[in-house]
């Protein structure tokens, strides 16, 4: 399903100017346990990494289908390769998204982290991005999300993390794909508010050294400092800044998003609170009804 320039200029226009937010729903191998655990799935349900990946794929194509996930209030939803490479009612998932939800795909692409370093965690290298970013492209996704962590406020480690980001990002977008490039600070770092005074630097200085026609979007951690970040979303190659939840609760996330309004939500574990597989479709739809009413309203 490789979209054409029409397809690919009404996304762009959606993530850049629409009302609402970006599902992420792209838990990976390691972090998926927890999320099924959550969600009233226990280990003993599966018992190999394809059974495992199974459960979360119900689980994702079960929030997908529900009626509260519409593209009055979601602009984009990220996928992990395996939910990518999936079906939804018989359509390849990101088709599905598109064509039934109106809501734009994108596809997590990195392979998880490295040891921690000068108080960050590169990205692991990704040797088979290239093959990966074209059988994205192939199926339809609009953009890429990959994640970096920062947890000290280390000039040299923020250098490295935010330089790692745009090299890759620039062969994201050479793929014809928007990357969003996610440099997450810990939001249980003793130097925060430090650590996000450095990014932003380095991320301003990488977006000036952009071609103009580069167009990335950016997930950072909610500062400290509300509005810390607007100089970046209104940066000319800036698509959209997106926020993650890291960890808050749904309620702490929101309120500390309502204080930041150009940036707008992409939250995973917050969207998914509360929702467990032994619900009615009644309840769920309830349930995650009330946590998108909740996101949407923090990112107008």
């Amino acid at each position: 399903m490789a979209k054409d320039a029409s397809v690919q200029q009404e996304q762009l226009d959606r993530i850049a100017n629409g009302k609402g937010f970006i599902a992420a729903l792209d838990q990976s191998g390691g972090s998926t346990p927890k999320a099924l655990k959550l969600y009233g799935v226990n280990e003993d349900a599966y018992s190999n990494d394809d059974e495992m990946f199974a459960e979360i794929h119900k689980m994702r194509t079960r929030i997908i289908t529900s009626p509260s996930f519409t593209k009055d209030r979601i602009l984009g939803a990220i996928l992990f390769e395996k939910t990518m490479d999936g079906e939804i009612e018989g359509k390849p998932t990101a088709a599905f998204l598109w064509e039934n939800c109106g809501v734009v795909p994108f596809l997590k692409v990195d392979k998880g982290l490295a040891d921690e370093e000068n108080g960050v965690q590169m990205m692991k290298p990704m040797p088979e991005l290239d093959a990966l970013l074209a059988r994205a492209g192939d199926k339809g996704i609009f953009g890429t999300k990959m994640r970096s962590v920062i947890k000290d406020a280390n000039a040299e480690g923020i250098k490295a993390v935010v330089a790692q980001q745009f090299e890759v990002g620039q062969q994201i977008v050479a793929a014809g794909l928007v990357p969003i490039i996610e440099p997450e600070v810990d939001i249980n770092s003793a130097t925060k508010a430090e650590a996000e005074e450095l990014l932003k630097a380095e991320i301003k200085a990488q977006l000036d050294a952009l071609p103009s026609d580069a167009k990335v979007a950016l997930k950072l951690t909610i500062p400290s400092k509300a509005g810390l970040y607007d100089e970046l979303a209104d940066h000319a190659n800036v698509v959209r800044v997106v926020a993650l939840s890291g960890g808050y609760t749904t309620d702490d996330a929101c309120a500390r998003l309502a204080q930041n309004p150009k940036m707008i939500a992409s939250f995973s574990r917050a969207l998914t609170e509360g929702l467990n597989v032994a619900m009615s479709d009644e309840d769920y739809d309830a349930a995650l009804g009330a946590n998108i009413s909740k996101i949407y309203d923090a990112s107008l």
